[in-house]
């Protein structure tokens, strides 16, 4: 284990849109495995990049005889590999692509889709009912509805029966890639001709605020394609990844799939969320992208075990005895901890986090047995990408260093040197969608982004995050206080799931001391024998924050009986819980 010190940034190939981003891939890498998914329990897919390259130029050639090429494209449904030549084909014409979130309800898509001035929609069976209903009404506005069907086993005749009729609106995706590559094999070039420029609008991403409207963040190809060539700079990625989120968020969309097509990678699709282990040890990525909550599980899940079968003890002294080793330059991780690399597939070496801060303890935990956990940092009007750790520079208190073509500045910073974190760069959007008066509130005329996010950046030059503008809480006698902090201590008891730290407000409204709302994991307060959860969690929170001045220290504690409410994002809703309890 070496002292944290910054290297050179890797070398990238160039690139200047998402076609030169294809038309690379395809010359260096045609007939590698570019996707590989699961058809049925026993068979899996593979695509190579020449024919993924082939079913986007067939989409991208149907949309452009139907003269809709240049529209707004949207698309809800399930992660698939469809999805991803309907994103790929809509980023390599000279419309604008907009990603729909599939857990919003039925409300909130219909207003996306009219907000966003689509005309085009790509739909999975899951939304039959909702296109059906809302055809001829709320959703008059799109000219082509294309039914996805994902599964492969399901035959053509299944694929068009009963759900068209005889409206020319509806076509199945399947009849309509088919009549691309008709054009494709008749010659037909006019998608080629249809390329936009690099700094128009390309993609409108809707954030999922946890209050109000949401709003829809423009970004430009250059912001895309800045993403891909400077985040590969900062960190690399290897020859096979799993995928895993939720393709309509701008992380896995951009950072894990643009980025991943660059680096001509294998990717593999993950169906389902309950399959992600399962699905680790099919495909035996050696990369994946994830949120922190994701990380969590996995190293609950690993010690939980480890505590089950009685070898907790000798996981932390091999954890001992390895670190020790390391110190003088013998690295034994991957024999040590073999049992756990297996369960991982084998092969990961690098689980990339993004979203939101990691803890620590977590990182460390990982670095521990062999897997670098790497944590960013980034928000949707960034592409989503500012910062990352390096791979030899990775410091889990941190989430890294800035992109190369990212500027940095601190606005109103306090006595302890923190302040808000203001972004200028290749990254930032070009503002919210029709939404002057939002856009004029966090973008400057010079193209300075606030965030939102306080923060500070260490000696080493690596950014800190402390926590969200709207979550901070300042006392009555002018002490700052960031949540997430305290949280982060709290976290560490093993039987808390979650938990929410906010103010207590006197009779004046003052905020004046804190409570923390816990909602506990009752599998663990089983197994850890606490008959008495709440002296137990007083008794235990004193000491995970005995290390925090007083002003920090909880006054009140809640135990909730279920989970706290939450963003299609997984992110808990602050809003309707904070300072709602007097003092």
């Amino acid at each position: 284990m070496k002292e944290l010190k910054n290297y050179p940034l890797y070398e990238v190939t160039p690139v200047h849109s998402i076609r030169e981003l294809l038309k690379i891939a395809e010359d260096e890498a045609a007939d590698k495995t570019a996707f590989r998914y699961r058809v049925d329990q026993d068979t899996i897919r593979d695509i190579t990049y020449r024919d993924f390259i082939r079913d986007v130029h067939a989409l991208g050639s149907a949309l452009t005889e139907r003269g809709l090429i240049d529209a707004h494209i949207a698309q809800i449904g399930e992660n698939s590999y469809r999805w991803i030549t309907v994103y790929l084909a809509a980023l390599a014409g000279d419309g604008v692509y907009v990603p729909v979130d599939k857990d919003l309800p039925e409300p909130d898509i219909l207003n996306i889709l009219n907000h966003s001035d689509s005309t085009v929609l790509f739909y999975t069976g899951t939304y039959d009912d909702l296109v059906r209903r809302n055809a001829d009404g709320a959703l008059a506005r799109i000219k082509l509805f294309i039914r996805v069907t994902n599964d492969d086993r399901v035959s053509d005749e299944d694929c068009r029966a009963d759900y068209f009729g005889d409206d020319p609106r509806f076509v199945s995706y399947r009849d309509f890639i088919a009549h691309g590559y008709e054009l494709l094999d008749g010659g037909y070039d006019k998608y080629d001709a249809h390329v936009s420029g690099e700094y128009d609008l390309k993609m409108i991403v809707y954030t999922s605020g946890t209050t109000g409207m949401a709003k829809g963040v423009m970004l430009s190809e250059h912001n895309l394609i800045s993403i891909v060539y400077y985040g590969l700079q900062v960190s690399t990625v290897y020859e096979t990844c799993l995928s895993v989120l939720p393709y309509h968020h701008t992380y896995e969309a951009v950072a894990g799939i643009l980025v991943s097509l660059h680096h001509h990678s294998t990717i593999c699709i993950n169906e389902n969320l309950s399959l992600v282990l399962k699905n680790l040890n099919t495909y035996k990525p050696d990369y994946i992208y994830l949120v922190p909550a994701f990380a969590e599980v996995f190293y609950r899940k690993i010690w939980s075990t480890a505590e089950k079968t009685g070898k907790a003890g000798g996981l932390r002294a091999l954890i001992k005895t390895s670190n020790g080793l390391r110190k003088v330059g013998v690295d034994m991780r991957k024999k040590l901890f073999k049992t756990i690399h297996e369960s991982f597939g084998g092969n990961l070496r690098k689980i990339v986090c993004g979203g939101a801060p990691i803890r620590p303890e977590i990182g460390e935990f990982f670095d521990a047995i062999g897997i670098d956990l790497i944590n960013g940092y980034g928000i949707t009007e960034c592409s989503p990408l500012v910062a990352a750790n390096r791979d030899y520079f990775n410091d889990w208190n941190t989430v890294g260093s800035v992109l190369p073509c990212v500027e940095i500045r601190f606005d109103d910073v306090t006595p302890e040197g923190i302040g808000e974190i203001c972004v200028k760069g290749d990254i930032v959007m070009l503002g919210y969608y029709k939404q002057p008066e939002a856009t004029a509130a966090v973008l400057t005329k010079d193209g300075w982004f606030s965030t939102g996010d306080y923060g500070t950046m260490n000696e080493r030059g690596q950014l800190i995050i402390t926590g969200r503008k709207k979550n901070i809480i300042v006392l009555a006698n002018g002490k700052n206080i960031y949540p997430e902090e305290i949280e982060n201590y709290i976290q560490n008891i093993p039987y808390v799931k979650e938990v929410v730290v906010y103010s207590l407000r006197n009779e004046h409204g003052e905020e004046v001391k804190l409570c923390a709302e816990v909602f506990l994991n009752d599998e663990k307060v089983e197994e850890m024998a606490i008959t008495d959860p709440a002296a137990s969690l007083k008794t235990d929170i004193a000491k995970a924050t005995a290390a925090l001045p007083s002003y920090k220290q909880i006054a009140k504690i809640v135990i909730r009986q279920k989970e706290f409410e939450k963003t299609t994002t997984n992110k808990i809703k602050r809003q309707s819980i904070t300072g709602s309890t007097q003092a």
